[in-house]
């Protein structure tokens, strides 16, 4: 298997990261004055900023508007390569990240992979309820989603109009709650006027889930202040639901008074993550384990037990040394993670110690409606229309480059004015597109995935 040559740099210490997303980037960047070389391996040439994927996949934002070039946004830092390769396995006795093509040696490792959503042992429901965390996600939502109002309008019997027009978004977590809100604010006033046979407005969006409320790792005043918005857009929500059957025109759900099927030829995935199978891979590598989730124990410096120069961060790593809970897989963490092992490398150089990760809780917050959000920060509680301008900002700066926050600043201000949604393009393979009635047509495009955090 021949190697790849990574960088020119004349630093003896090779630092290798998988994964471009929140902490690999936020970890090569970090590293810009320290003596290392690094190489940066992703499967996308780009890095994703996650958060606004709902945005995509209702057409609000286009993918360009929240995907940045890695190149583009590391090129000024001349000790960091990045490999657009990917990696297939590792060689810890040796050293090596293997790639489809070839293999990279490394001194440190650390491996940022990110997760998939889960479907709790139901993967056939897949095709049938695709997740959100790539674009080819976001886009395939978006396509299903424009494409059921468009079968809508051409099916002339009521009841199967009805299943058209009829949304079912299977978890009642932040993903589920902005994807739901923005998807009614979609149907009652941006497609208003656009169609001559149906009412975008008579669209049905139920939200289920198996917990007794929304955002339910959310304080319950916010919980509750989220379900009230969200009827008042017309999202009917189904908490103590348990989805047990997906079918290409229906969702069966057990509920306290029984089995229950809902028509529908639109079901979205938001209930569950699962760490990218690169974790599984250096758990067999290292002779340990993975949870429940797929992610890996680590030690509280990031790293994995025995191996003090393999780190492991974000959706794959199971950090649990704060109160016994392991962190939760958001954005924050990862950047946390990133910018800490980073110092720890650099510390090691120097020959100073460094102290355990601890991570410091900015906050949470979800966007629920134009105007309306629900933030924590500390010990404060915010809702409503100071919420989401709180919202704003924070996505606005979290946003990689300039040019991003620019381009989607003047996309939420001319959507605001006018409720327009300028990205609402229906995009795919030509089969699914001759033929919006069919439920065949309906199937997920390929898994294409990214390694994002």
């Amino acid at each position: 298997m021949k190697g790849v040559n990574q960088t020119r740099s004349s630093a003896s210490q090779h630092v290798v990261i998988v994964g471009g997303g929140f902490g690999g980037l936020h970890l090569a960047r970090s590293l810009s004055k320290t003596p290392v070389r690094v190489t940066l391996v992703d499967r996308r040439n780009f890095h994703l900023f996650q958060p606004l994927l709902y945005q995509v996949a209702t057409g609000g934002l286009s993918p360009a508007n929240i995907a940045t070039p890695l190149r583009g946004i590391l090129r000024g830092q001349k000790n960091v390569s990045v490999v657009l390769e990917e990696v297939t396995g590792f060689d810890v006795a040796g050293s090596r990240v293997l790639l489809n093509d070839g293999h990279i040696d490394f001194d440190t490792l650390v491996v940022a992979a990110g997760a998939r959503h889960s479907y709790f042992g139901h993967d056939e429901w897949e095709t049938l309820a695709p997740g959100l965390k790539t674009i080819e996600d976001a886009t395939e939502i978006r396509r299903r989603i424009l494409m059921a109002f468009e079968a809508a309008e051409v099916e002339e019997n009521s009841d199967k109009r009805a299943a058209w027009l009829t949304f079912v978004i299977v978890g009642g977590g932040p993903t589920g709650v902005e994807l739901a809100g923005s998807l009614a604010e979609l149907a009652g006033h941006t497609l208003k006027r656009e169609f001559r046979n149906i009412n975008p407005a008579d669209a049905r969006i139920i939200i289920v889930d198996a917990v007794d409320r929304v955002l339910h790792v959310y304080p319950e005043d916010l919980s509750k202040v989220t379900a009230e918005s969200l009827n008042s857009l017309g999202v009917t929500i189904r908490t103590g639901s348990i989805v047990t059957d997906i079918q290409p025109d229906s969702v069966f759900l057990k509920t306290a008074s029984g089995t229950e099927k809902v028509a529908t030829r639109t079901v979205l995935w938001a209930a569950g993550v699962q760490a990218s199978p690169l974790a599984a891979a250096l758990a067999e590598q290292t002779g340990g384990a993975t949870d429940r989730a797929g992610r890996l124990p680590i030690q509280p410096d990031m790293s994995l037990p025995g191996h003090p120069d393999i780190f492991v961060l974000g959706d794959m790593a199971s950090y649990a040394h704060h109160d016994g809970k392991p962190l939760p897989g958001v954005a924050p963490v990862a950047i946390q993670q990133g910018r800490y092992v980073a110092r720890l490398i650099t510390n090691r150089l120097c020959g100073r110690s460094t102290p355990s990760f601890r991570y410091q809780n900015p906050g949470m917050m979800a966007t629920i409606g134009r105007s309306s959000a629900v933030a924590v920060l500390g010990r404060h509680h915010f809702r409503g229309f100071i919420a989401w301008l709180i919202w704003l900002f924070v996505h606005l700066l979290q946003l990689v480059q300039f040019q991003n926050r620019l381009l989607v600043l003047v996309q939420w201000a001319w959507g605001y004015l006018t409720w327009n949604r300028s990205a609402r393009l229906i995009t795919g393979s030509a089969q699914a597109l001759s033929n919006p009635a069919s439920a065949e047509n309906f199937g997920h495009s390929p898994d294409l995935e990214i390694n994002q955090k």
